[in-house]
């Protein structure tokens, strides 16, 4: 018996729930027995046998909970049968009190055990369309070394508007994006999810950075106003601020344009610099109508031991309760001789104290190592 008992009570245990604490409804249906035996015959204490159950649905499933409510209701038998007036109307009204609460505390359990399962499944299919769409960043490409960090604004979520991606070249090079789309929700969602697989089907070519550029805010503006009738031509448009690199393995550089976007940080020994474009160009889905022409590589220093950090406006953006930014640029250099990995985690646990847990927007961020080769 008692070993039925215990594979009835681990069968129902649940990941995230306390079966320790299952020793509390037990205590308290033992000690109401005893007590109320033992008693004078004016005092009653079996109305407390309904806390079982209803104790036992804050941690533990339907099973153990229809288990408490039927220990409870045959406590409320046996006090019944010790007192010699289980047939009164009082003990009769007590053990059918204790019947319908401990069916409504298993109907509350059944109905939360479903939508814990449908939850589950939601988030299983949102991690899935999470690694399909921000797929890691390998950790080495060429000489470099690479870390991404992608912080969700809403705790449940696992995708938002912010995007990073990496692409290897033929001539021995490495491309990355790193971009903030406008907006949130599914639309944001969508709008990066074009950018990410219009980077990917061509960052990867011979193509120029400049004609890179053009064809991911042709594609992002020919999504965007495909299906949009024409008297809402003019309404709000779509956009994503950008920041295109392309690091070559051989020369101690990186070449990059900014749409938009705010700049890089270089980080250089205990020293951050900004990589402040001079030419400025427009958010990817506004610019290109200009052509190539309207897209200027911009070349900066890039030597070995450097680290290139790439962010999004939800870090420098980022507020404490006062109003405060978040004070990035003096931050940084703090864990300029960081590993990539070490540099994305101290960054996290340092922004997410700043802001007491909760971000207002996705932030993103990458670090680049360039190492010898």
């Amino acid at each position: 018996m008692a070993l039925r008992v215990w594979r009835v009570f681990r069968s129902s245990w649940r990941p995230g729930h306390a079966p320790p604490l299952v020793v509390i409804p037990l205590g308290l249906i033992v000690a109401v027995c005893v007590v109320d035996v033992l008693a004078p015959p004016y005092v009653h204490l079996g109305p407390l046998l309904v806390a079982a159950p209803a104790i036992t649905v804050a941690f533990a499933g339907a099973r153990v909970t229809a288990l408490m409510g039927t220990l409870a209701v045959a406590a409320q038998v046996v006090i019944g049968v010790l007192r010699e007036n289980l047939s009164s109307g009082n003990i009769q009204a007590q053990i059918t009190a204790l019947v319908v609460v401990s069916a409504v505390c298993v109907g509350i359990c059944v109905v939360r055990d479903r939508r814990e399962r449908q939850l589950h499944q939601v988030r299983s299919v949102a991690e899935a369309a999470q690694s399909v769409l921000l797929r890691p960043l390998p950790a080495r490409t060429g000489p470099l070394r690479i870390s991404g960090l992608y912080i969700p604004a809403e705790e449940e979520a696992d995708l938002g508007g912010d995007l990073y991606a990496a692409a290897r070249t033929d001539h021995r090079s490495t491309r990355l994006l790193i971009g903030d789309v406008r907006g949130s929700g599914l639309a944001a969602i969508s709008n990066a999810a074009l950018l990410l697989g219009a980077f990917r089907a061509a960052a990867h070519r011979q193509a120029t950075l400049p004609r890179l550029a053009v064809h991911l805010d042709a594609a992002f503006r020919w999504d965007a106003s495909q299906w949009r009738p024409p008297s809402e031509e003019d309404a709000d448009e779509d956009f994503a601020t950008a920041i295109l690199l392309d690091i070559p393995d051989d020369e101690p550089v990186v070449h990059l344009i900014n749409c938009g976007h705010p700049p890089p940080l270089l980080l250089r020994g205990s020293h951050a610099t900004p990589l402040a474009s001079e030419a400025s160009h427009l958010p990817i889905g506004l610019g290109g109508a200009f052509g190539m022409a309207a897209y200027e590589v911009q070349t900066f220093p890039f030597d070995v031991g450097d680290r290139l950090l790439l962010y999004t406006d939800g870090v420098i953006e980022a507020r404490d309760s006062g109003g405060l930014f978040y004070p990035f640029n003096e931050r940084a250099p703090v864990w300029a001789e960081d590993d990539p990995d070490e540099l994305l985690r101290a960054l996290h646990d340092d922004l997410l104290a700043h802001v007491h847990g909760h971000l207002d927007d996705d932030a993103a961020a990458v670090v680049i190592r360039r190492m010898a080769l």
